[in-house]
């Protein structure tokens, strides 16, 4: 691992791993109704803060992806193979995930296969894959920025529950006592 990689373009960048897992996301959105598509997206109910911190997470999130896209894959390190399983098992949590959503009632909270061991399963797993990234191409900073991402990302999290508080009530409530917020005791 090293502070920051040397950014250059080259076919063996980070940019394999994110190219691949927009595709899938992208082939996969193909599959889903405009309802499940606008109750992926949907931000009614959350206030300013919740907003702007979500706004800043994408923006740290969009300047990991330019390091990813421009940093070489750092092949045959510890790193690399660690990041590589991380990757492959975040982009298959996220499409079990985001399947999970897909198949669930528009008119209850999603409480079936990932969400019930993480009531944020989505976020975890494409979480996962952004720290795989970092571990394969070797990057302390794109490790750095991702946390940030994370720990703005946060708020989002907490717009999405109070609102699904607000729209499923009791049942909502019932299963945040039972299931993490992201994963075992988090």
């Amino acid at each position: 691992m090293e502070l920051f990689p040397a950014l250059t373009i080259g076919w063996a960048n980070g940019w394999i791993f994110q190219v691949t897992f927009f595709i899938l996301f992208g082939i996969f959105l193909l599959t889903c109704s405009k309802d499940v598509i606008s109750r992926l997206y949907d931000e009614e109910g959350w206030n300013k803060l919740e907003k702007a911190f979500t706004k800043v997470a994408k923006i740290f999130g969009l300047i990991v992806l330019i390091i990813f896209v421009f940093s070489p894959l750092n092949i045959g390190s510890i790193e690399f193979i660690i990041g590589t399983v991380l990757i492959i098992t975040g982009t298959i949590g996220f499409l079990m995930a985001l399947t999970n959503f897909k198949n669930a009632p528009l008119n209850k909270p999603i409480t079936n296969g990932l969400y019930k061991i993480s009531r944020n399963p989505q976020l975890v797993m494409m979480y996962l894959t952004s720290l795989g990234n970092c571990l394969a191409i070797g990057s302390w900073t794109a490790l750095i920025i991702v946390s940030l991402s994370i720990l703005a990302g946060h708020f989002r999290i907490l717009g999405e529950e109070r609102r699904l508080t607000e729209q499923y009530g009791e049942s909502y409530l019932k299963y945040k006592k039972k299931v993490p917020r992201y994963f075992i005791f988090f």
